[in-house]
C-alpha cells in the first residue's frame, strides 16, 4: 500500500472537483481525503495500491467537466493505515 500525496492547480474549485475526486477514489477502492486549499488548489491525499494510484493521477489531471487543470504535483510515499474511507475536508482543514 502506498501514500500519494498531490496538489492539483488550475480552474479547479467551484467545478465540483472534490466530489468528482472523492466518487473515483471510492470506486478505486482508496482512503483518504480532499479539500479546497486558500491559494485555489486543491489537495488529494490517497491510500491504496499503486494501480489505484495511477488511476486516480490520471483522472486528476483530466478533473471534472468545467475544471482546468494545468498541473498536478504528486509523491509518493508509504501508506500510514489511518484512514477508514475516503471524504471531503472543508476549506481551511488542518492537513494531516
Amino acid at each position: 500500500m502506498k501514500r500519494l500525496t498531490a496538489t492539483v492547480h488550475g480552474e479547479v474549485q467551484g467545478v465540483g472537483f472534490r466530489w468528482f475526486t472523492m466518487r473515483a477514489a471510492t470506486r478505486l477502492g482508496l482512503t483518504g481525503w480532499v479539500a479546497n486549499e486558500p491559494d485555489g488548489s486543491v489537495t488529494v491525499v490517497a491510500e491504496g495500491t499503486d494501480e489505484a494510484l495511477d488511476e486516480l493521477t490520471g483522472l486528476l489531471a483530466a478533473g471534472p467537466a468545467g475544471a482546468v487543470v494545468t498541473r498536478v504535483e504528486a509523491h509518493r510515499g508509504p501508506a500510514a493505515g489511518s484512514y477508514q474511507a475516503f471524504r471531503v475536508r472543508p476549506s481551511g482543514h488542518a492537513g494531516d
